[in-house]
């Protein structure tokens, strides 16, 4: 993502300053970011109408707002319970989709069409727009990719507390265990698959996502939550370590970044746990605090399956030792 954004100008009474930010012409710049924290007009306009009513019942509500970025092959959906957990423990929650997500499972594999073409820093953008319309800095919870999205917000300066659940790599996280290879074949094994969504056969599925759940959850799972995912990202993120100007790239060194939590589970193959430590290693030269956890016999569906309430309690106790309610 480049440092410098040349494009229209935003509308500043539509973004929050936090820290030391500074109002310019073109918007809040400040706070620590290596880039400008301009939001573009396009992106505001990106916002849905059920974004905007998250938004205004998290502004209303007094209460601090905890974000929660889902992944590829999820929707926002996915993170129902945690959000009904934070909020009984004093929170406002928000769960933005990524540009163009379908309401729900069905609609999305009705028309996985609608779901191509989204890159890293597109995403990226979009939440970093949501984001700015709350009146208070938020706590920032993402799973897989949306764990990578997690981190690069961080990195702009606009999350008080951060969790990043088996978080995809970044540029400098140099690890390709062959189990990740084999949970991205699906899409990068054809590269036209750039310009597509592509779903996951349940086989598929049953590798990437839930190898630590039984065959009968696994199903489950599979009907319950999964739609197809944008195959730019996982071309992004494969290539990072040759591409300079990526957009899977995260500004590591930002001492706004906050205290960052990377969570991983032990039986995880698309994020096996050699991905998550050389993230943490890259992370923990912060100043801030950062922190790692392996989570016992579980797999890539930590968020999802019958023992997501485990999961979901390290990551509440992690942001309220930062981000009162």
């Amino acid at each position: 993502m480049e440092d410098v954004d040349d494009e229209a100008e935003a509308p500043v009474e539509l973004l929050r300053p936090w820290g030391n930010a500074v109002r310019t012409a073109g918007g809040y710049i400040g706070n620590g970011v290596g880039r400008s924290a301009r939001i573009k007009e396009r992106e505001v306009a990106d916002i849905t109408e059920y974004e905007t009513d998250q938004i205004t019942k998290a502004n209303a509500s007094g209460r601090r707002p905890v974000v929660f970025v889902h992944g590829l092959w999820l929707l926002p959906m996915s993170w129902d319970r945690w959000r009904e957990l934070f909020e009984d423990a004093g929170y406002t929650t928000l769960a933005p989709g990524w540009p163009d997500d379908p309401n729900t499972v069905d609609e999305a594999n009705a028309h996985p069409e609608v779901m191509a073409h989204k890159t890293v820093g597109q995403v990226a953008d979009h939440f970093e727009a949501v984001i700015r319309r709350l009146d208070a800095r938020p706590a920032v919870i993402g799973h897989s990719f949306g764990g990578l999205l997690a981190q690069i917000l961080a990195g702009r300066g606009v999350s008080d507390a951060t969790v990043a659940l088996d978080p995809a790599p970044f540029r400098g996280v140099l690890p390709l265990p062959i189990s990740s290879l084999r949970s991205a074949a699906p899409v990068l094994g054809n590269p036209a698959n750039h310009h597509r969504a592509v779903p996951l056969t349940y086989e598929q599925f049953r590798y990437s996502f839930a190898n630590a759940v039984t065959e009968g959850e696994a199903q489950e799972l599979y009907h319950l939550f999964a739609v197809p995912g944008s195959g730019v990202p996982l071309f992004q993120a494969a290539t990072a370590n040759l591409n300079p100007w990526t957009e899977a790239k995260v500004n590591s060194k930002n001492l706004e970044r906050g205290p960052l939590l990377i969570m991983d589970g032990e039986l995880d193959h698309t994020v096996p746990w050699s991905i998550a430590s050389a993230a943490y290693t890259k992370q923990k030269r912060n100043k801030n605090v950062t922190e790692i956890v392996k989570v016992p016999d579980r797999g890539h569906s930590l968020t999802i399956d019958h023992g997501w309430r485990e999961v979901a309690q390290i990551a509440l106790e992690f942001v309220g030792r930062f981000v009162k309610p």
